[in-house]
């Protein structure tokens, strides 16, 4: 495992960090989940990123995770970096959805309840709250730090106006954001913008999740949609609509590509994905542990020619997802 620093903290990041949005909830394989999180942490990943709102349902993945690493890492804690994040909507209710003082405190004492946890490692803001005050829910942050929850803050999402206000607030009160998690991809370059300047700005880490474009950016699409894809289930985020024609033909040329490097279409995009300097780690999603594997085949090749990068810009020109 290749390790980075965070921002300008003296704290180190896996390149690749193990996501529990999908597939470690009730409904999923428990010894599946339990088996992925064992071979991540054999693998070097050290850092496995959870909600309050993961599952399905809701607050399943915290739960199946803290019984993982009761009962079989927990001699492992210190070497362990464990996040979480409150902001979206996890019970019914005016407390249960937003990023209010009292949303956040209640969420991070269930959280840390479900997984057993005496604290968080990072404890995040999953999301603005445009009904909320940006003080009000960093006061919160702060003070769930100075109350030995957490050890350090994270911002999820925010639109750069509101991401300035927050870390300069974090940061006149001695408790800087530590990172800030984004959507970012070839297929989602939005951070490129503005994100990445403020962040690197302010001394504070990036990570992003959906890396690979919720599948689209594998080998998943080239040939229809399976039925047993992401974009196949009809209450998922990424839409069958999504795919379309175009896209795919990109992620056909991008295949190619990937081929001349002796990568795998994923292996090349999460190397993409880190050839930023600014992005610290990714978070990746795995159904299984070969999917596991061949994610961190890509840091055995990190390096793109500026002819390459050329040709990608060239190939992805005009595409979102």
């Amino acid at each position: 495992m290749k390790y980075a620093y965070c921002g300008n903290s003296g704290l180190q990041l896996p390149r690749m960090s193990l996501g529990l949005w999908h597939n470690f909830g009730f409904i999923n394989d428990y010894e599946m989940a339990r088996e992925m999180i064992l071979h991540a942490f054999e693998m070097g990943i050290t850092h496995f990123d959870l909600a309050n709102n993961y599952g399905p349902p809701p607050g399943s993945a915290e739960i199946n995770f803290g019984k993982i690493l009761k009962e079989n890492l927990a001699s492992h804690r210190d070497e362990m970096i464990i996040s979480s994040k409150a902001g979206h909507l996890m019970w019914e209710g005016p407390y249960g959805d937003g990023s209010s003082r009292k949303c956040l405190m209640a969420s991070i004492n269930q959280s840390l309840r479900r997984t057993g946890l005496e604290y968080f490692d990072i404890f995040y803001t999953h999301r603005y709250d445009p009904n909320t005050p940006v003080e009000e829910t960093m006061q919160a942050l702060v003070d769930i730090v100075r109350q030995g929850k957490a050890l350090y803050i994270g911002i999820s999402k925010y639109p750069p106006m509101q991401a300035r206000i927050a870390m300069n607030y974090l940061k006149e009160r001695d408790v800087p954001c530590l990172i800030f998690q984004d959507k970012y991809s070839m297929f989602n370059r939005k951070p490129e913008e503005e994100i990445l300047d403020i962040t690197a700005g302010q001394g504070s880490g990036f990570i992003a999740f959906s890396p690979l474009a919720q599948g689209v950016l594998t080998n998943k699409y080239l040939n229809g949609i399976p039925a047993s894809s992401r974009a196949a289930e009809p209450d998922g985020f990424l839409r069958e609509e999504q795919v379309t024609v175009a896209l795919v033909e990109k992620v056909k040329k991008l295949h190619i590509l990937a081929g001349e490097r002796g990568q795998t279409m994923a292996g090349m995009a999460l190397a993409w994905a880190l050839r930023d300097e600014r992005v610290t780690s990714l978070i990746v999603g795995a159904r299984n542990t070969d999917q596991l594997d061949d994610s961190l085949k890509a840091l055995q090749n990190l390096t793109f020619t500026q002819e390459e990068l050329a040709r990608i810009d060239h190939i992805l020109d005009g595409a979102t997802l």
